[in-house]
């Protein structure tokens, strides 16, 4: 039978859900507040023909299935690049992930030997049960590390000190690194045969990337969504959404009252979704849910003369003399971003509070500072800036203290109240996921829809990863393994 289903949010979650809906004949609704763009963070800005990512997304995944969704959506204009980053500190560039040898031989004999050290009395005397971030990188990679190649970043990400953020987001961005693996990697090359579950897995050196920049994917995704049926509407936030009768009824921005529907997908955040459903959650999951937190960013935009300044897809920044966190380069990404092969476009990202100094800075103040900061890391001139944009991003990264995971257990216990209704995506169940991950949620949902059974926990995804870059790509199969990305079937 058809239902009728609600979706709100039209970035990677919500328009893989209406897709996958509209191929199986569902009666299928996204609501987006943004007028102009879909794709949420995955979207892709243009200004005065030149295109940018908002964070970066490369377009790898374990999971087959992901892997076949973008392939059957944009077919051959997804372009195969190589990965290239590295890390900016005290003057000088490492690659990233760590080549253990590199970093010791740049750090210099004298620092490399206090790393070594250093690491040596963490395996001797590790932190026991770690619980923050902090311990958990000390007990991988020793405090000297820690404090070079992990604290500066990582704080200037989230805005918090590392000791108050969980070591559960260590555990699913980083697990299975550590100075011994890295090591072991560059003395034993693993390799493609023998017993899998003894093999360090590799990173990657390649990714796909859309031609135009990942909103690429998602403008097309809405172009065959909407040939299935699907109805998207554009500047249509969502204001409330109530349950009466195992029915909801959605109201908009715009004043408009629907309902009938059986089903409502939310990709919002889950602090903004909580609030607006009725009836209300319970007190305590009321409560649980506002105290969940968000890291927002700014994207600084400089167009300049192409002076051959780097090849890498990304550099972290980890210099503490500089407020940058990260640096794009939007042609190494894709050519087809920069209109003028004589130009090139750069993204400095700032990390910071929605409504704090950074955030509110007017955009010829921040773009002042980009260049100044672009230049004494060395990558360019000021000079060769001739044009600078600026984008904010809220809500960009949910952030992991030490209250959030039973906050976000206190919701999910909650939900069992609301019949019909999935949170899916990054915001919408408070979890880092990755542009595959958020998809893989949307799929699983939309596979209960239509079966119209709880077949599948979308809570389990993503809560066994290894380093999220790892592995082969497309090699696993969607309801046979339940490695990282795709869990098993809920046993009744």
């Amino acid at each position: 039978m058809q239902k009728k289903i609600a979706i709100i949010g039209a970035g990677p979650a919500g328009l893989t859900a209406a897709y996958l809906l509209g191929k199986a004949k569902q009666d299928v609704t996204v609501f987006e507040k943004d007028p102009h763009y879909v794709g949420g963070i995955s979207r892709t800005e243009t200004y005065k023909g030149y295109s940018f990512d908002i964070g970066g997304h490369r377009f790898f995944s374990k999971s087959k299935e992901v892997e076949d969704f973008w392939s059957e959506i944009l077919k051959d204009e997804m372009l195969e690049r190589p990965r290239s980053s590295r890390i900016y500190y005290n003057h000088k560039f490492f690659s990233y992930p760590l080549a253990a040898f590199e970093a010791l031989r740049k750090l210099g004999i004298f620092e490399s030997t206090l790393c070594v050290l250093s690491y040596l009395k963490a395996k001797i005397s590790p932190v026991k049960n770690p619980n923050n971030f902090e311990d958990w990188v000390v007990n991988q990679f020793g405090r000297r590390l820690f404090n070079i190649f992990f604290k500066t970043y990582t704080e200037k990400v989230w805005g918090i000190p590392c000791n108050e953020i969980s070591a559960d987001w260590a555990a699913q961005r980083i697990k299975g690194l550590s100075l011994s693996s890295a090591i072991w990697n560059a003395l034993f090359k693993p390799s493609a045969s023998g017993d899998k579950d003894k093999i360090i897995k590799t990173l990657i050196d390649s990714f796909r990337y859309p031609k135009k920049g990942p909103g690429m994917m998602w403008e097309r995704c809405v172009e065959k969504s909407e040939a299935l049926g699907v109805k998207i509407e554009m500047n249509t936030g969502v204001k409330e959404i109530h349950l009466e009768n195992n029915l909801w009824s959605v109201k908009t921005s715009n004043g408009d009252s629907l309902g009938g529907f059986d089903y409502v997908l939310s990709s919002a955040p889950m602090r903004e979704l909580v609030a607006s459903t009725y009836p209300g959650f319970p007190e305590n999951a009321f409560n649980a849910s506002q105290d969940l937190k968000y890291r927002d960013f700014i994207t600084v935009v400089l167009i300049c003369k192409d002076e051959d300044a780097f090849t890498d897809n990304w550099i972290y920044i980890h210099d503490p003399k500089v407020k940058v966190g990260r640096i794009q380069n939007f042609k190494s990404w894709s050519p087809y971003m920069v209109p003028d092969l004589s130009m090139a476009c750069y993204g400095l990202e700032y990390f910071c509070f929605e409504g704090d100094g950074m955030w509110t800075s007017s955009n010829d103040d921040l773009i002042a500072l980009a260049k100044k900061e672009i230049e004494e890391i060395g990558l360019t001139k000021q000079s060769a800036v001739v044009d600078g944009y600026v984008v904010r991003q809220p809500k960009a990264y949910p952030v992991y203290d030490h209250s959030y995971k039973a906050n976000v257990e206190a919701v999910r216990e909650a939900l069992k109240n609301y019949p019909g209704l999935y949170l899916v995506g990054r915001n919408g169940m408070h979890k880092y996921n990755n542009q595959d991950h958020s998809m893989m949620t949307a799929m699983l949902a939309a596979k209960n829809i239509i079966a119209g059974n709880e077949l599948y926990d979308l809570w389990n995804v993503n809560e066994d990863a290894e380093y999220h870059e790892g592995g082969l790509r497309g090699a696993e199969e969607t309801e046979k393994i339940s490695e990282r990305l795709v869990p098993q079937k809920i046993n009744n």
